[in-house]
């Protein structure tokens, strides 16, 4: 999937170290992730194998260098919720607000209509008030893709000595059918959608 020289493609473990580069500034310099470590090149490339097993993983590449990338994944974990997925996006640092995130919400779409997933949640970081580790830019990113809050949990999250709040928005992509077709996995639909990109 190209445009403007930006390439949308399926994710390989040889991209872990890369994205691990980019996952970084974010565990480190902010409260958008709330885990408080990087994790090693060992667990990113285990967690990205993990997710390609069921759910797309993408990236965003520009003249050869990968600027961002989004996942889905488990909503919950329990077989009712099989319709129902995650969704999750990091940019590099200086590639933010220019689209890129949208090219690959738009692509993790796609793809999650096609597996027959009739509904994408978002967990989100959320301040009061806003200061230098978390503003509401995601939250406010999702709203512009179609995402609408449904609750939020008050000061259960604690990174850089502080309190911080978090949401769930959600995005309804598919009708929810009285029989629902079959969650088909990612890797059963990638050659129809993708094949021809790669």
């Amino acid at each position: 999937m190209n445009n403007d020289n930006i390439r949308i493609r399926t994710a390989m473990t040889e991209d872990a170290a890369e994205l691990l580069e980019i996952y970084r500034p974010y565990v480190e310099k902010t409260a958008i992730t709330f885990e408080y470590d990087v994790p090693t090149s060992e667990e990113f490339r285990a967690r990205m194998e993990k997710t390609l097993k069921r759910y797309p993983y993408l990236v965003a590449e520009k003249g050869g260098e990968l600027i961002g990338y989004a996942y889905a994944g488990p909503f919950v974990g329990r077989a009712a919720y099989d319709w129902a997925a995650e969704v999750s996006i990091y940019l590099k640092e200086n590639q933010r607000g220019m689209g890129i995130g949208k090219r690959l919400y738009q692509a993790i779409e796609e793809i999650s209509r096609a597996q027959n997933i009739t509904n994408l949640n978002a967990c989100i970081g959320s301040p009061d008030p806003e200061d230098e580790y978390l503003t509401r830019n995601s939250i406010q990113f999702h709203e512009h893709m179609g995402y609408r809050m449904v609750g939020e949990f008050c000061k259960c999250g604690y990174k850089f000595g502080r309190w911080y709040n978090m949401v769930w928005m959600e995005k309804l992509i598919g009708a929810h059918e009285a029989e629902p077709k079959p969650v088909v996995e990612f890797g059963k639909i990638y050659q129809i959608l993708w094949a021809a990109d790669e």
